[in-house]
C-alpha cells in the first residue's frame, strides 16, 4: 500500500474543502435564478405519423390537382428532387413543400384520366427536431375507378464493375416495340437509391419492357448518346401472391424479444437486375497538336479509333519521314521525324485525314489542315570552376529501367524504355550474367522490341529462382535515330525465391464455351494481374502473399478488354462477374477454388469491401442542452 506524504494529504483536504464550498455557492445562486426549460431530454426516435389527407389515401375519382397530407408533428422534406418520385412522370414537376405539420402538393400538369398516381417520398419526410425519417412513404390516388397495385423491383448496376448505381431513373413501357424507349416517355417510373435498388409502384396488370436511364435532359426517354442506359432483353409480367414473413424484435443487439408472423402481398418480379453502360458514341475529332520537341509532333484526338490517320506534308515530303508511336487506342499519336532538314523547319504544315461520322452517324473521312510549330529549346551547359569558359554537355540517350528492381520477379522480362526510337544496337556488347560462388557466368538471352510500344525493348531470359544476376551494357552500344548513344548500364538484381510465391487456381463453371479472361484485384478494385481462361481454368502463378479479389469478363469479341453495349444493335455490354469473397494467400500456398458464375445473383456478387458506392447510413442529429436564467 502506497503512503501519501503528509503535505500532499493537507493540500488534497484543502482543495476538496474549496471545491465543496464553491459547489454550495453555485447551487444557491442557481436556486435563486429563474431557470428556463432545457432544450434536451430523451431523444425522440419516432418518425412522423400521418393523421389524414385530402384526398384520402387510395381515393378514386380524384380530379383536384392539389393534395394536402397532415402529420402529428412539424416536418421537413429532405432532398426532394433526389428522393421524391412522381409516377406517371410529369412534364412540369409538381410543387411539393412542407408547411408546419402539412405537406402540400400542387400538380402543374393536367391529371390524366383513369390513371393511378403514386408519390413515392422514400425517406424524404423527416420530423423537425431529430430528423427521424418516415421510411418508404408512398401516397396513392386514382383519377379513375380503380387503384392499380402491382409493383416490380430490383437493382441497377454498372455493367463494367457491378457497382450499384445511385439516382438512376427506371421506367416501364406497355408498348413493347424497341422504338418506344427512344420516342415515348416512360409510363411508370422509379429511382434507384444508394444500394442501386428501385421499386416501381401503381402498375396495371399486363406485359412491359423495363429500362434504366441517366436522364440528362429530363424527357423520360433515351434521346442522347451520352446518357447511361440499361435494358432487359425479356418482357416482364407483374404479378403477386400472398406470402408470409417473420419480423424479429430485439431486447438488445444479441437477445431476441419477439418473432412475429406477418401476412403480406408479395409482388414479383422483385429481382430484376439491369446493367447500365454508356454507348461508345463519340465521333473522332482532332483536339490539338503539340511540338514541344522539334523532332517530334503529337496529335491528340478526343476518342479512340480503329485505324491511324493519314498524314500528308504540305511543305515537306512525308515519304519515310517519321516513325509513328501510337497509344493503345490510337487517340494520342506521336510522329518522330527522321530528317534534320525537316525537323529544323520551325513550322510544318500538315493535312490530317481521319474517320468521323456525319449527322446520320455514318462513317465519313474528313481532313484538317494544321501547323505544327516548334518551341524554343535550350541546350544544357555547365561552367568551369573559373567560369572563364563554357563547354556543352555531351548529350546521351537516356533509358528508363524502373521495372528492374533489386528483387525481381522471375516471370517477368526486363523492360527498357528509351528516350527516342532506336536506329541500331550491338547485341554483343550486352551481357546478362548469373552469380556462381564469387564469379559471374554469362547466360543466353534475347533483346527484343516490344511490338506494342515503339521505344520499348525487352531483355528476355530464363531466370532461376533465388539466384543473383547482373545486367551490363557497354557505353555507346545502343544508338537512337538522332545519333545519341547510351551511357554504361550496370545493374545487379536477385530473382525472388519460389518460397515467396503462392498460386491461385479458379475452376470456372457457367462459361458454356465462351471466351473469357479473369483478373485479380486489389482492395481498390484495380486489376493487378490478368489471365486468359483456358479449358475452364484461370491460373495465377507467382503471386506474392496477400489478399486478393477477382472478377471475370466474358470476352465476346476476344480482344482482351471489356466492351460496352449498344441499344440500337440490341447488344448488351460484355458480362462481368465478381468472385464473392476475399482470397487470403500465404507464401507457398496453392489455393484451388470452384467459381460458379451464376450461383450468386449479380447484385450480391461484389464484396462490400471493394464496393465504392456504399449504402447510405442516416446520421442522427446532435442535440445540445441550453439553460437560460434571469
Amino acid at each position: 500500500m502506497q503512503t501519501i506524504p503528509s503535505h500532499f494529504a493537507t493540500d488534497m483536504r484543502s482543495s476538496i474543502t474549496k471545491a465543496l464550498t464553491l459547489g454550495l455557492i453555485t447551487t444557491l445562486v442557481a436556486a435563486c435564478a429563474n431557470i428556463g426549460r432545457p432544450d434536451g431530454g430523451p431523444y425522440d426516435e419516432t418518425p412522423p405519423v400521418m393523421l389524414g389527407s385530402t384526398p384520402a389515401p387510395g381515393a378514386t375519382g380524384v380530379h383536384s390537382k392539389r393534395v394536402k397530407i397532415e402529420f402529428d408533428e412539424y416536418i421537413n422534406i429532405e432532398n426532394a428532387s433526389e428522393k421524391i418520385v412522381v409516377s406517371p412522370p410529369q412534364q412540369r414537376q409538381p410543387v411539393i413543400e412542407a408547411v408546419g405539420k402539412h405537406i402540400n402538393i400542387n400538380f402543374e400538369d393536367t391529371l390524366r384520366d383513369s390513371t393511378t398516381y403514386t408519390i413515392d417520398f422514400s425517406d424524404a419526410i423527416v420530423d423537425n427536431n431529430e430528423a427521424n425519417p418516415l421510411e418508404n412513404f408512398v401516397f396513392t390516388f386514382s383519377t379513375g375507378d380503380v387503384i392499380d397495385t402491382m409493383e416490380v423491383s430490383g437493382a441497377v448496376l454498372n455493367a463494367e464493375n457491378l457497382e450499384p448505381v445511385k439516382g438512376m431513373l427506371v421506367g416501364l413501357y406497355s408498348d413493347l416495340a424497341d422504338s418506344a424507349f427512344t420516342t415515348k416517355k416512360m409510363e411508370r417510373i422509379g429511382r434507384t437509391d444508394s444500394r442501386g435498388r428501385f421499386c416501381i409502384k401503381g402498375i396495371k396488370p399486363g406485359q412491359y419492357r423495363i429500362y434504366a436511364l441517366n436522364d440528362n435532359d429530363q424527357n423520360y426517354m433515351f434521346s442522347q448518346k451520352s446518357e447511361n442506359l440499361a435494358f432487359l432483353d425479356s418482357v416482364i409480367i407483374p404479378s403477386s401472391f400472398p406470402d408470409v414473413r417473420y419480423d424479429t424484435t430485439w431486447v438488445d443487439t444479441v437477445t431476441i424479444d419477439t418473432i412475429i408472423k406477418v401476412d403480406y402481398t408479395h409482388f414479383v418480379p422483385d429481382d430484376i437486375v439491369l446493367k447500365a453502360f454508356q454507348e461508345d458514341y463519340k465521333t473522332q475529332t482532332l483536339l490539338k497538336n503539340d511540338r514541344a520537341d522539334k523532332r517530334k509532333f503529337t496529335l491528340y484526338f478526343n476518342t479512340h479509333a480503329d485505324s491511324l490517320p493519314q498524314i500528308e506534308g504540305l511543305n515537306f515530303d512525308t515519304t519515310d519521314a517519321f516513325i509513328i508511336e501510337p497509344s493503345a487506342k490510337n487517340d494520342t499519336i506521336s510522329y518522330w521525324l527522321r530528317d534534320s532538314l525537316i525537323y529544323n523547319v520551325d513550322t510544318l504544315r500538315l493535312a490530317v485525314t481521319y474517320t468521323t461520322t456525319d449527322s446520320l452517324a455514318r462513317p465519313v473521312k474528313v481532313t484538317d489542315t494544321i501547323n505544327t510549330v516548334t518551341k524554343k529549346t535550350f541546350e544544357r551547359k555547365s561552367r568551369r570552376r573559373d567560369k572563364d569558359e563554357e563547354e556543352q554537355v555531351i548529350p546521351s540517350l537516356s533509358v528508363n529501367l524502373e521495372s528492374l528492381t533489386a528483387t525481381f520477379d522471375g516471370y517477368k522480362d526486363i523492360t527498357a524504355v528509351f528516350e527516342h526510337p532506336l536506329a541500331s544496337y550491338d547485341r554483343e556488347a550486352m551481357h546478362i550474367m548469373i552469380k556462381a560462388d564469387s564469379t559471374y557466368d554469362e547466360i543466353p538471352f534475347n533483346f527484343l522490341p516490344d511490338t506494342s510500344h515503339v521505344r520499348t525493348y525487352l531483355w528476355v531470359a530464363n531466370w532461376e529462382a533465388g539466384r543473383e544476376y547482373k545486367l551490363t551494357v557497354d557505353s555507346g552500344t545502343i544508338r537512337s535515330i538522332y545519333g545519341l548513344t547510351n551511357k554504361r548500364i550496370d545493374r545487379s538484381f536477385k530473382i525472388r525465391a519460389i518460397e515467396e510465391y503462392g498460386m491461385i487456381v479458379f475452376n470456372i463453371k457457367g462459361l458454356d464455351g465462351q471466351p473469357a479472361y479473369a483478373e485479380l484485384l486489389n482492395k481498390n478494385d484495380s486489376p493487378i494481374r490478368k489471365v486468359t481462361v483456358e479449358d475452364g481454368e484461370a491460373v495465377f502463378n507467382y503471386l506474392p502473399a496477400g489478399e486478393y479479389y477477382a472478377r471475370l469478363c466474358i470476352d465476346t469479341n476476344n480482344n482482351g478488354e471489356w466492351d460496352t453495349g449498344n441499344y440500337e444493335e440490341k447488344r448488351q455490354a460484355e458480362e462481368v462477374f465478381y468472385y464473392n469473397a476475399i482470397i487470403d494467400l500465404k507464401a507457398m500456398w496453392t489455393i484451388e477454388q470452384d467459381w460458379d458464375l451464376h450461383a450468386i445473383p449479380a447484385d450480391k456478387q461484389k464484396p462490400l469491401d471493394i464496393t465504392k458506392q456504399k449504402p447510405e447510413v442516416r446520421k442522427k442529429k446532435t442535440r445540445t442542452r441550453t439553460y437560460q436564467g434571469n
